[in-house]
């Protein structure tokens, strides 16, 4: 199947539609963060496991207690002393507490904890042997944390589907559980294409220019929560480039190119995919980044991006990166986007939706303003790297060929996750 151009939103579907979900595997509770639960996840054991006091103080019955007040204070006898990691399976009889550290197991014989800066040290430091005042009666369980506040033996502490943030990490730790089932985290082969590049750190040679683009796909991968290898440098020869593309589609979930993306004398990425196995579409009403080429070799996903190094950031951000969260289980794949007013005319003589890179802020009032780089030549990265989002202007011409000042624009911020609230 091949298709002529499509919108962001189109190629975006058609990638999703041609990708499968990784495998499974046990992994330890740190390694899993971020990651999608492949399957809902019990506690074993109620948590917390026992009452135990939310804070140091003392130990009660409260029926001791009742008549206490500022003007009558009720004296009673410290007994013993429990720290946390220690328990105390005795009894007290009436006119007597037990001191408690935080975390301590409270006896059954006690029905509320006191905390110290209430409390009057009347004869020794508040210590087994001492005698310690009370002037009001505390609520019952006070300052207690009871058995299975947070969930019973047997109950759900995580769903599966969902993504493990490191609350959720501790959650599972605190009911014993060590290990747990996530969707494997996608291999994608990362090539660069074409007979000018050099690895960073060589002697540049004349007419050639440094390879940056499979570093920077590779950090977006990470991003994305893929595992990254680069494998190089293919120069502009089809062949040699039909054989690092079916290499490459067997040893990897995804494969990933940049450069020989258009229609150039030495643009072979689309001919390979339509050589190898099956090229689906070739251009992408987008701007950076029209030429965007997608296809599959030995049913492995391949796009090949454009070598101008914002136009493949536009399309990984705009095509791949939810395809790779799909692969993980992710089920919200929404770009998360809000408004902004443009800061100064800006010049779009393209019917093609633009991706603008910039910087968004509030201003004085709170209203979200977007003042776009000064340079979006898309060959560039620097822009990238100082800009906190890209700015969206719709397909079209627009009258007099410019966008006006204080047009409110669609934002998208970098470093937010998908499915956020903005």
């Amino acid at each position: 199947m091949f298709t002529n151009q499509l919108s962001p939103e189109e190629a975006r579907s058609v990638i999703l539609e041609n990708i499968k979900r990784t495998e499974m595997e046990e992994v330890d509770l740190v390694d899993a963060l971020g990651r999608v639960l492949v399957e809902r996840v019990k506690s074993e054991i109620d948590v917390i496991p026992f009452n135990n006091a939310a804070m140091d103080g003392f130990a009660v019955k409260r029926e001791d207690l009742l008549n206490a007040s500022e003007e009558n204070p009720v004296v009673l006898d410290v007994m013993e002393e429990i720290p946390a990691g220690s328990y105390f399976d005795g009894n007290i009889e009436h006119g007597q507490c037990l001191r408690i550290m935080t975390g301590a197991p409270v006896p059954d014989c006690t029905d509320a904890v006191v905390k110290y800066e209430i409390v009057d040290y009347l004869d020794g430091d508040g210590m087994p042997g001492s005698k310690v005042a009370f002037k009001a009666c505390p609520k019952e369980l006070d300052n207690i944390r009871s058995r299975g506040e947070e969930v019973l033996a047997g109950g759900t502490v995580i769903e599966a589907g969902e993504i493990l943030g490191a609350g959720g990490i501790g959650y599972l730790a605190n009911c014993g559980v060590s290990k747990v089932k996530v969707y494997k985290k996608p291999r994608v082969g990362v090539i660069a294409i074409g007979s000018e590049l050099q690895m960073p750190g060589e002697p540049l040679k004349p007419g050639c220019i440094y390879e940056s683009n499979s570093v920077a796909l590779s950090a977006t991968v990470l991003e994305a929560g893929g595992i990254p290898t680069r494998i190089g440098i293919v120069e502009d020869d089809f062949d040699v480039l039909c054989d690092a593309i079916e290499k490459a589609s067997k040893e990897f979930d995804f494969v990933v190119t940049s450069g020989g993306a258009s229609n150039g004398d030495f643009d072979f990425i689309k001919g390979v995919i339509d050589k190898k196995g099956e090229l689906i579409f070739t251009l992408v009403n987008m701007r950076p980044g029209k030429c965007q080429t997608f296809g599959l070799v030995n049913e492995t996903p391949v796009m090949g991006f454009p070598g101008n190094p914002a136009a493949a950031y536009c399309g990984f951000e705009i095509l791949l990166r939810p395809a790779l969260l799909s692969m993980q289980g992710h089920k919200n794949l929404e770009i998360p986007t809000f408004e902004a007013t443009l800061v100064g005319d800006r010049k779009k003589r393209d019917p093609r939706r633009m991706y603008l890179r910039g910087f968004v802020e509030k201003d004085a009032e709170g209203n979200y303003r977007f003042t776009p780089a000064k340079n979006q030549s898309s060959g560039i990265y620097g822009p990238i790297q100082q800009s906190n989002c890209l700015a969206i202007i719709p397909e079209g011409e627009p009258e007099g060929g410019k966008v006006l000042d204080g047009t409110t624009l669609q934002i998208i911020p970098f470093g937010v996750l998908e499915g956020s609230v903005i």
